[in-house]
């Protein structure tokens, strides 16, 4: 029995997706099986990567709009069918795709009559609609509809501030939350000695459900850092008059250190997308499997420039990036950027 669970433990896990389908441009779905599992690990794999499906990964949405013309969010507008409410609730509903980090700003500006969509929106480069054909407002008469927004990526939820309308600007409730649903099961096999785990994942078409699972999997491989190279340390805390030391992973520290220690797992905290990339470079990026800044570290001029539609504009993009912000240059093959006749 004992050489037969270990023979199972040794075994190297595989994954493979058994369905794929796009019901929608907003609407994703796949299933994915993870296998040879022992017994309980399907659970303690499906759990955390659930959460961290649903809690952990990024998106993009509109956060506020701005509207000098427009007295407070329950008025309505002569020339415009829906309330403003509606029209805050259909900015509400739409779907970006992006690798901006921060915030940035956006607008609509439209003359009627006729109908305002998501393809209306004029956004930055780095800003993609999942969806153009997205309803925000009719236009019944010939007038100028034109507002700000504000874009950004973040998780989890926003909940509007108390105060509707200041200068015109009014919050948006956010759902940053890309992936809709996700659902785990487990099924055993081999005399029910070993496990498979099902995980089906619904995104709203700003990612696909493979690349929800890969960043949901980078994110909980980032969350255990500390506990793999963190160190005990020692902190103090006061509970009414008694003194209490527990020992406490202080992570924020820990990475500054090993930044200067070591190099490769600092760098492979850094995603690409917070280098602020063109979209087109990042999905290029992307498409070859590097996520991190160590992964682009190990690539040199030459092999960037072997990637689909890469050109040395973009490389020459990266290296100002590199050195702007981390002093860092890629290595080179047998040219050189700025000469790269030679």
């Amino acid at each position: 029995m004992l050489r037969e669970e270990v023979a199972i433990s040794t075994r190297p896990l595989q994954w493979k997706c058994v369905e794929s389908r796009a019901d929608s441009k907003r609407l994703n779905y796949a299933r994915f099986i993870l296998f040879p599992l022992m017994r309980g690990q399907g659970d303690t794999i499906g759990i955390a990567m659930r959460r961290s499906l649903l809690g952990e990964i990024e998106g993009t949405c509109i956060t506020r709009a701005k509207s000098e013309k427009i007295p407070h969010e329950y008025s309505t507008v002569a020339g415009i069918e829906e309330s403003v409410h509606e029209i805050l609730m259909n900015l509400k509903e739409i779907v970006l795709r992006s690798n901006l980090y921060g915030t940035r700003n956006a607008s609509i500006c439209v003359k009627g009559p006729g109908y305002v969509t998501a393809q209306d929106i004029i956004s930055p480069p780095s800003v993609e609609m999942v969806d153009t054909t997205q309803h925000i407002a009719s236009l019944t008469e010939p007038i100028d509809f034109c507002i700000e927004l504000q874009v950004e990526r973040h998780r989890g939820y926003s909940m509007k501030t108390p105060n509707n309308a200041k200068d015109g600007s009014f919050p948006i409730e956010a759902v940053f939350m890309p992936v809709r649903n996700a659902n785990h099961s487990i099924h055993s096999y081999g005399n029910e000695k070993q496990e498979i785990l099902f995980l089906e994942i619904w995104t709203n078409g700003s990612l696909t459900p493979k690349e929800a699972l890969n960043e949901a999997s980078r994110n909980l491989i980032n969350l255990f850092i500390p506990f793999l190279h963190a160190e005990e340390q020692d902190i103090h805390l006061e509970d009414n008059q008694n003194t209490v030391t527990v020992p406490f992973l202080t992570y924020h520290d820990r990475l500054n250190k090993l930044k200067k220690t070591t190099k490769e797992r600092a760098l492979n905290c850094i995603f690409i997308d917070q280098l602020e990339l063109p979209s087109r470079v990042y999905n290029c990026l992307k498409r070859s499997n590097l996520y991190t800044l160590w992964d682009l570290m190990n690539k040199s001029q030459e092999d960037l420039l072997k990637i689909e539609d890469f050109r040395i504009e973009d490389v020459k993009e990266i290296l100002g990036i590199l050195q702007k912000h981390f002093s860092m240059d890629l290595p080179k093959n047998t040219f050189s950027l700025l000469n790269p006749l030679e």
